[in-house]
């Protein structure tokens, strides 16, 4: 028997990008929507919805804020017990803390305990998607996947590929990183609601043959993403030149390999040379802005308004565990912040479309998942406004909903997050 599920409230729903206009104008909003087998089946006003459909279930969330759930485009799952570590560049913080962390990841029943542990956190924050990195273990891959298929998620991650410049234990090598990434592509890939991404990590950990195999390997298999870092620090930029001397630039050492297309999402994005943009937009690739990382580490100020302008497609991340956070509400409000270090202040519509549409858009899955539409998969988050005294007195005094949205963005945290929803089952399980 078909289960009905009507979720009234303030119910937000995007029809263009508010990047394009008036940022007010890519906003409709709604009194309730139908959750039905897994996908959005209407929106409308209560009373129609509840006329119309009454052998439904409803929950009235008043005046709560009703939305599609939380997309994070660029995550490391393995580095989720090491997340907040103090104080070093990239290279070294990679060398002290992640990559120890990630030699761990070989045992499949800590693989396991970590990628429960991470969906669970991060069910808690209103995320419903991710795409992750794993390690060069398939083990890491495998658990991911598994505890996002128990609980119907649709996911996106990959065995991270590594053959230099990385310890012993966590190097594979160009024909070990094809095979093996090539198996748990036919294994997972399109399995439910997974997607499997080729994922070398960066220029620097991979010799040119590696990269090649993975371009190649992307070649055969052109409806997957291809997930990497690109020009996230100075320092990393300089490593880079010295590794490939015949490069024109960071972006072409992917670009000579196969690894520029419009399926690639290249993480950070910094410090980008004309060149880079130009290709970047000319291919339709994605750029993940991860501004709590950017911001952890020290690695510099994303161009929001310029790449935004030029027509690049971008997404929002949390960027765990560089990323300081596991929140999208704080990362939205990290980006606001970045954003006025560049002179703009980003709207609130804009911040929730990147953390919902445009995270999903650059996943290439906003056809499914990142907006509240009929047709849409029923992954919803409802917010509450109000969720601390010092929220719901700003809250109380809003004139508008930009006014009552923009402090949830600004400070709040998993106390906001009311219920999760994933493919119309509600989240019961979570931590806070």
């Amino acid at each position: 028997m078909t289960q009905e599920t009507i979720l009234k409230g303030l119910v937000l729903s995007f029809n263009g990008s508010p990047f394009d206009g008036a940022p007010e104008d890519a906003v409709d909003l709604h009194e309730a929507v139908v959750l039905r087998d897994g996908k959005i089946a209407a929106l409308g006003t209560a009373e129609a919805l509840t006329s119309s459909h009454p052998q439904a279930s409803v929950t009235d969330h008043g005046e709560k804020l009703i939305l599609a759930g939380f997309v994070d485009a660029h995550v490391h799952y393995p580095q989720t017990a090491m997340i907040a570590s103090w104080g070093k560049r990239l290279i070294d913080w990679l060398n002290l803390y992640t990559f120890p962390e990630e030699m761990r990841f070989g045992s499949p029943d800590y693989a396991m305990e970590i990628a429960t542990r991470y969906l669970d956190i991060t069910a808690a924050q209103g995320t419903t998607t991710m795409c992750s990195f794993c390690t060069i273990h398939p083990e890491s891959v495998d658990a991911f996947f598994l505890a996002a298929k128990a609980r119907g998620q649709r996911v996106v991650a990959g065995k991270t590929c590594m053959d230099r410049n990385a310890p012993d234990g966590l190097r594979d090598t160009a024909r070990a990183a094809y095979d093996q990434s090539k198996a748990l592509l036919e294994k997972w890939h399109g399995v439910d609601r997974i997607s499997y991404a080729i994922t070398p990590r960066f220029s620097p950990t991979s010799t040119p043959e590696q990269l090649e195999a993975m371009g190649a390997l992307w070649a055969e298999h052109a409806d997957c993403l291809m997930q990497t870092h690109l020009s996230e620090q100075t320092d990393e930029i300089d490593w880079v030149r010295s590794l490939f001397p015949d490069a024109r630039d960071y972006l072409d050492t992917y670009e000579a390999h196969g690894l520029l297309g419009a399926n690639g999402l290249y993480g950070h994005a910094i410090h980008l040379e004309p060149r880079e943009r130009d290709r970047l937009r000319e291919h339709g690739a994605a750029l993940i802005h991860c501004p709590t990382s950017n911001t952890f580490i020290g690695s510099g100020l994303f161009d929001m308004a310029g790449l935004m302008d030029e027509g690049q497609r971008i997404g929002l991340a949390t960027d765990t565990g560089g990323g300081s956070s596991f929140s999208m509400l704080r990362t939205m409000a990290a980006a606001y912040e970045v954003a006025q270090l560049r002179g703009t202040a980003l709207h609130p519509a804009q911040l929730l479309w990147l953390a919902t549409v445009g995270s999903a858009r650059s996943l290439r899955m906003d056809d499914c998942i990142g907006n509240i539409a009929p047709g849409m998969e029923a992954d919803v988050v409802v917010l509450d406004l109000a969720s601390t005294p010092a929220i719901a007195q700003r809250h109380v005094e809003a004139d508008h909903l930009w006014e009552a949205v923009f402090p949830t963005i600004m400070m709040g945290d998993d106390r906001a997050i009311t219920e999760v929803w994933i493919c119309g089952r509600k989240v019961t399980h979570q931590m806070g």
